[in-house]
């Protein structure tokens, strides 16, 4: 076979190592999600978006070198039935990691600790089965509910988490609840300065869930 003429080889050459006519760059990587399920307390009720502890917590996220997107997906008025019934939704969002914070407006109306209890099962359960890291974030009612009431109501968040193995932030509030310097005046909802506060206590717990873009 007789040697190719040099000007044809150099021009095999290029054709080789050329980019495809019309071809696409590999899009790149969709950033990892985690995503934010509850009511009013997520949602950021009387604050800015960007004041509301989601957002506050993608602000920590960044800051510690964790490229995750928040997606705020708390309804304000929300109950945990509620929140069960718009789990597909989160889910469509393909998160890495949910934490779970519904609870308060249950405690709020009385209902049924029971009720509390089953639809929390299903929502971890469900999140569980997608593949989806967990934390829930417990909550508390006043003291005026009575006391056998709030130690059930409390119960129901550590036995959850327990016993399907999702990480736990016992108190959602812990540290702003009852505090008037945190909350608006209606003394239910967060100021912004409360919400940086939840979202300071609760990186600690969500930290271990998350993995860096090398891991």
């Amino acid at each position: 076979m007789s040697p190719l003429p040099a000007r044809t080889a150099v021009l095999l050459v290029l054709a080789l190592v050329a980019p495809v006519a019309g071809a696409r760059p590999a899009p790149a990587r969709a950033e990892p999600v985690v995503a934010a399920l509850g009511d009013s307390l997520t949602a950021g009720f009387g604050v800015a978006a960007d004041e509301a502890w989601p957002a506050r917590v993608e602000a920590r996220l960044r800051a510690e070198g964790f490229a995750y997107r928040v997606v705020n997906a708390g309804v304000s008025g929300d109950t945990s039935a509620g929140g069960l019934r718009r789990l597909p939704w989160v889910l469509r969002a393909a998160p890495e990691v949910v934490i779970v914070a519904l609870g308060a407006n249950d405690g709020l109306r009385g209902q049924d600790p029971k009720a509390l209890r089953e639809n929390l099962d299903l929502i971890v359960i469900r999140l569980r089965r997608a593949g989806v890291r967990v934390l829930l974030a417990g909550m508390r009612v006043p003291p005026n509910y009575g006391a056998a009431y709030a130690r059930e109501f409390a119960a129901v968040f550590p036995d959850v988490a327990r016993r399907h193995g999702a990480a736990l932030m016992p108190f959602l509030l812990d540290g702003v609840a009852a505090d008037p310097r945190l909350n608006q005046p209606d003394g239910l909802h967060p100021t912004a300065a409360g919400h940086q506060a939840i979202a300071d206590r609760l990186w600690p717990h969500l930290r271990p869930l998350l993995r860096r873009a090398s891991e």
